[in-house]
């Protein structure tokens, strides 16, 4: 069957499209209209070529980046790099945890704090419990609810015209807000978790693969190489196609239904209600509770990778907690960081964008580190980057640079 062949790369292009990813595409699409579905396109090469940098390194050192930081740079480097990373990621989990226990409050009735709570449990629950490959192929099946905002495209007026021409044509508006939502969708697109997890992915695959055959020197073919460039290919093209068809979605919601920004998740739900009428709220809340579960257990996975390499310790998704104690501590202690920056009572839609902002803004000296990582010949062999490879991890890092300095400056 075609979905038991994905690998790493689709999964951690699915889980891009967090809630804090689908809240920022929704809030561009509404705001701004079409003016910002160009970037789907813009970020599709980009997100690829750091991604397929990320799982070459992870697949030909059966390394993940942060342990190969350690190894070649200083420990003020490791840990400045670490703690930013951590903290950016822990409020990821925070935002995405605030909109799965707001819809599920709005739901079924309950309070909010209690919901995320419970959510978090099942999330350290099932993370420690199930090995990698359990958890992967949930994963995998939770990428289907993504596919609502894909159909109702289909059952609303579109001028297709319209959008093909704004897809193809770049549109900039320097407005404060402008700015702040191209800014969040790079950041939302472009984040430096889905880094650190392909890297690692890519090392627990190898390892699974030497396990198998513990009598065979393991060594990077073409094949595999092939392999996992199609493997990346395919997540970042759905990751990107989501994208698309929330904003243009989202770029009616002001005719249909005169909203102009979003600010709760009832005007968000609305995207949905030309397929699916009065039950658009209750798929939008399963749809933000399965990405939710989708993506948490790869930012706290991120998160425990990052302190296992930095200190040292034993780490995996496919280990059990004796095996690796530190590392699935550290993923437990991130979701519960990530609880308690709910109990600061911000804006849960204000936070899931903020959180993708925050992703731009710490995104660029993660690439530098990545592009010298792939370039390195005596880390890499033969599998150094291409010309192709540091083209468009070059372009990456000005687009980034470039977006975080502009919305700093504005």
């Amino acid at each position: 069957m075609f979905i038991k062949k994905l690998g790493p790369g689709v999964i951690t292009g699915a889980s891009d499209d967090d809630p804090s990813g689908i809240l920022t595409y929704l809030q561009a699409g509404t705001v701004l209209g079409l003016k910002t579905v160009w970037m789907s396109v813009l970020t599709l090469p980009l997100m690829y070529g750091i991604q397929e940098m990320c799982a070459r390194i992870g697949l030909q050192t059966d390394h993940g980046l942060m342990r190969l930081i350690k190894q070649r740079y200083s420990k003020s480097i490791l840990y400045i790099v670490a703690l930013v990373s951590t903290v950016v990621i822990t409020v990821n989990i925070g935002a995405d945890l605030s909109a799965m226990g707001t819809v599920m409050g709005d739901m079924v009735g309950g309070n909010r704090l209690s919901w995320l709570v419970l959510f978090a449990i099942i999330i350290i629950f099932s993370t420690i419990k199930l090995s990698y490959h359990k958890l992967a192929r949930i994963l995998k099946w939770l990428t289907l609810s993504l596919f609502c905002y894909v159909l109702t495209v289909f059952f609303i007026k579109i001028d297709w015209l319209e959008a093909l021409r704004a897809t193809i044509t770049i549109s900039l508006d320097w407005s404060k807000e402008s700015v702040m939502l191209m800014t969040a969708i790079l950041g939302a697109t472009i984040s430096p978790y889905l880094f650190f997890w392909q890297a690692n992915e890519e090392a627990e695959e190898r390892d699974e693969i030497t396990n198998n055959h513990p009598l065979k020197r393991f060594i990077v073919t073409k094949h595999e190489l092939k392999m996992l460039k199609e493997d990346v290919f395919l997540g970042m093209l759905f990751s990107n196609l989501v994208t698309w068809f929330i904003i243009v979605g989202a770029s009616r919601l002001s005719s249909l239904y005169g909203v102009d920004e979003i600010t709760n998740f009832n005007q968000a739900a609305l995207v949905l209600k030309p397929l699916l009428g009065p039950a658009a709220y209750f798929m939008f809340g399963l749809g933000i509770i399965g990405t939710g579960l989708l993506a948490i257990p790869i930012l706290a996975g991120c998160v425990g990778y990052i302190i296992a390499e930095v200190f040292g310790w034993n780490e995996g998704m496919s280990k059990t907690f004796r095996q690796a104690e530190g590392f699935y501590i550290a993923i437990a202690a991130a979701v519960i960081m990530g609880v308690a920056i709910n109990f600061l009572h911000l804006d849960p839609v204000e936070l899931l964008i903020y959180a993708a902002v925050l992703y731009t803004i710490v995104t660029p000296p993660l690439i530098y580190f990545i592009l010298r990582l792939a370039n390195d010949r005596k880390l890499m062999g033969h599998h150094v980057n291409s010309w192709a490879s540091n083209t468009l991890g070059v372009l990456t890092l000005v687009v980034m640079s470039v977006a975080a300095i502009a919305y700093i400056i504005s």
